[in-house]
């Protein structure tokens, strides 16, 4: 298990999950390393606070503040570079997916990484799917669009590194509640859940988790 809090938040995490199984990760990083960048979270710094995984690429980074392919995987070198295992999101909006465009979408997202970084990149990272017309909105990808997408993303690491596109977790993360997660989770490709609103439930977050278990 794995708790990504905002950044005020990570040190008092940090303190909180000291000797437990539980992993902390943040929600973001800087693509930039050394230099005077003001404002900007540094994945060493990330990791001074105890970090072990960074979320990057999400929705909502991607559509409310541009972060584009190219900045993705520069955010995906700079967490392996420091060695934070990168959570790689990636996923199609509602218009995208009317008009048939969700392998093309899902595909370019992905293959931006794997040209860039190699295939074999993926053996110290995760992936999660992330249908952005599913997130927060209360409507969730079927169990079978969910497993589609999936197994389209392990095909496309396959296509990088046979060797380790078995093993790479692939999680589901598009409105998941204690309603849906088992169902999600019995699907073939589908590793767990990036859950986002549901967390906030303590009563809906443990149906999720007992799901998952």
């Amino acid at each position: 298990m794995l708790l990504c809090p905002p950044f005020v938040y990570l040190a008092a995490a940090a303190r909180w999950l000291e000797g437990s199984p539980i992993a902390l990760g943040a929600q973001s990083l800087s693509e930039h390393g050394a230099g005077a960048y003001t404002g900007e979270v540094a994945g060493s710094m990330l990791k001074d606070v105890g970090c072990q995984y960074v979320i990057i690429g999400h929705s909502e980074r991607r559509t409310l503040y541009g972060e584009t392919d190219a900045v993705v995987t520069a955010k995906f070198r700079a967490a392996q570079a420091v060695g934070l295992v990168p959570i790689v999101c990636v996923g199609e909006t509602l218009a995208e997916r009317e008009a048939g465009r969700t392998e093309a979408v899902v595909t370019r997202q992905m293959r931006a990484i794997i040209d860039a970084m190699g295939g074999a990149a993926f053996a110290l990272a995760v992936v999660a799917y992330e249908p952005v017309w599913a997130i927060g909105t209360g409507r969730t990808a079927t169990p079978e669009q969910a497993q589609e997408v999936h197994a389209l993303i392990r095909r496309l690491l396959a296509g990088g590194d046979a060797t380790i596109a078995p093993t790479v977790r692939i999680l589901y993360g598009g409105s998941v509640k204690g309603a849906n997660a088992r169902e999600l989770f019995a699907q073939k490709d589908i590793d767990g859940g990036l859950v986002g609103g549901a967390s906030l439930d303590a009563a809906d977050f443990l149906r999720i988790f007992a799901a998952a278990a």
